[in-house]
């Protein structure tokens, strides 16, 4: 794998050969209680797994399937959560946005803002990122080849970003799939920056319960091992104490019983492909 820039998420150094590093946490915001009941969790059963973490939860779901569907406690009351969940549970935050004027308020209480994949080639929501002086997270478009993330690493780079994530969340494949090219991780690692890979998302199926997405939370231990072994500066997973009842994406969450016994085997997994 090449050589890249270490991106600081908080007092984290990603990509410099450390610790393995997960994103995690439940995939939207369903109240202060949930949201800090979880990141206690999830940031226990990590450490304890040796792995860092930033903890990650969405204050607005903007591309829901139906207009019906929860979409999160909404901007102001979002922020406030996940500044208490920084401030109580001791972890850094990533939460993503979807405007470029919401760059400035949602810097000012996350470590990462997070640029959704729909939206990766967005020029005004790359530079309003870029702009905050924060780390930022690039999901790669499901449309995309990894190639052309170049240039939306051009136009951070140009705006000033010097922290840079590049996630891998799955490819368009026909109506309705997603499928994971391995090849892309080394390719996208190639520009220079540490490399994600959403094992989560990856295993969605768009729209397949008619008005909200499916998926299937069994294939993504699969894909994570593989994205392990393949070489990764870290992983991100969707995570919740009872994914079946959860107000989004519930079908591709992890469960979180189940988390502890997946970072073992990812960590020993770890630890053999850096051999």
């Amino acid at each position: 794998m090449s050589d890249v820039t270490p991106c600081r998420v908080g007092p984290l150094r990603v990509g410099a050969g450390g610790r393995p590093f997960l994103i995690a946490g439940p995939c939207v915001i369903e109240g202060r209680d949930m949201a800090l009941r979880h990141a206690e969790r999830i940031r226990d059963v990590v450490v304890a797994a040796g792995f860092d973490l930033c903890f990650k939860s969405s204050y607005d779901k903007a591309n829901r399937t139906s207009l019906a569907s929860y979409r999160g406690p909404g901007l102001e009351a979002g922020l406030a959560v996940l500044a208490e969940v920084r401030r109580e549970v001791g972890v850094p935050v990533l939460t993503d946005f979807h405007a470029a004027t919401e760059a400035g308020p949602v810097a000012e209480v996350v470590d990462v803002l997070q640029v959704p994949a729909f939206l990766c080639r967005q020029t005004d929501l790359l530079v309003a990122a870029a702009r905050t002086g924060k780390a930022v997270n690039v999901k790669k478009g499901q449309f995309l080849a990894p190639e052309a993330m170049a240039s939306v690493v051009g136009k951070l780079a140009d705006s000033g970003c010097r922290d840079v994530l590049l996630t891998e969340r799955g490819t368009t494949f026909g109506y309705g799939n997603l499928v994971v090219d391995f090849r892309s991780l080394p390719i996208l690692r190639a520009l220079g920056h540490p490399v994600i890979f959403d094992a989560t998302h990856s295993v969605q199926r768009p729209g397949a319960l008619g008005d909200r997405t499916g998926g299937d939370r069994r294939e993504a231990a699969v894909l994570a091992r593989a994205a392990v072994a393949v070489g990764v500066d870290g992983l991100f997973m969707e995570v919740h104490e009872d994914p079946d009842r959860a107000l989004s994406d519930g079908p591709n969450q992890i469960a979180l019983e189940t988390l502890p016994r997946l970072l073992a085997d990812l960590a020993r997994l770890w630890e053999a492909a850096r051999r």
